[in-house]
């Protein structure tokens, strides 16, 4: 079992022929992800060549879906473009889009998502590393070679902290790990990823990274008092951020009291989430809610 991605998914990449496209379609694949396509109208009924696998390239998602049965697409075009991909794969109905592009405009991201909601396909970022299934499938620019299968459910707002976390715990191992984005607005949120690892019989405990700004760790330490039984374990960034200064990603803007990282600890320790001062501290604390559990 896993979230949102398995090794059945059927990944489309929208942007699969530009520079970033390649390169990560051709990690993908190394992972073992089942990418049945790319979307490119200007060099529809092209292949490209990635060592020994020919995927082909489709005018539109809904060529490539009817081709292909995908259900999942990894969008890797330009910011002005992005909210056009979404769009065009939501109307195609594709399940999962996976938005990697950063610096795309807000009022773009929201009317996107929105859109997408109503379509009934589900965003992941934009302005995210996407998601791995260690062993199964990777969808986007995760590492894929930086830890095992597990049993441990990882959602983050920060791409670096997923990658550090997942390095810390390679030898316990993942279900699935989630980079939602740091964007003040995003597709799937903490809560998505909580209620998903609650309901997957293959997770045992949950890792949640966030970080300065915003309230979403709050509203997920509300969520996880009243929906989540399995223990998490969790790191907020951001302690040794100056006062009154923008830091990080688009969403990490602070106001007050709340949004820091303080606010966020405390909401979370006072519905028993164990919340780490480092990676590696919160790694520890992991290590430590396992052994317990034996």
């Amino acid at each position: 079992m896993a979230i949102h991605l398995t090794k059945e998914s059927k990944v489309l990449v929208q942007g699969m022929t530009g520079g970033e496209g390649m390169k990560h379609t051709r990690r993908m694949l190394a992972a073992g992800t089942n990418v049945v396509g790319g979307v490119n109208p200007r060099k529809a009924g092209r292949t490209v060549d990635f060592d020994d696998r020919a995927v082909p390239v489709f005018g539109s998602v809904a060529d490539g879906i009817q081709a292909t049965g995908a259900d999942v697409t990894v969008v890797f075009v330009p910011p002005a473009h992005a909210k056009a991909a979404v769009v065009e794969a939501a109307d195609a109905g594709i399940g999962l889009a996976v938005v990697i592009t950063e610096g795309i405009p807000v009022h773009d991201s929201v009317a996107f998502i929105t859109y997408a909601r109503q379509k009934g396909t589900r965003v992941v970022g934009p302005n995210c590393p996407g998601l791995i299934t260690p062993g199964q499938s990777n969808a986007g620019i995760i590492p894929a070679d930086i830890t095992k299968p597990g049993r441990i459910g990882l959602v983050s707002k920060s791409g670096t902290l997923t990658y550090q976390l997942m390095y810390e715990l390679r030898d316990i191992g993942f279900s699935t790990c989630v980079g939602i984005g740091g964007d003040p607005v995003v597709g799937t949120t903490h809560i998505d990823c909580l209620a998903a690892f609650q309901e997957d019989p293959d997770t045992d405990l949950v890792v949640l990274i966030g970080e300065i700004g915003g309230d979403a760790e709050e509203r997920a330490a509300a969520y996880i008092g009243e929906h989540v039984t399995k223990p998490v374990v969790a790191y907020i960034a951001g302690f040794t951020a100056p006062e009154g200064r923008t830091m990080g990603h688009a969403g990490a803007i602070v106001s007050g009291s709340s949004g820091t990282a303080q606010a966020k600890k405390d909401a979370l320790e006072a519905v028993g989430v164990r919340v780490g001062g480092t990676p590696t501290e919160t790694a520890r604390h992991v290590l430590a809610v396992l052994e317990a559990g034996r």
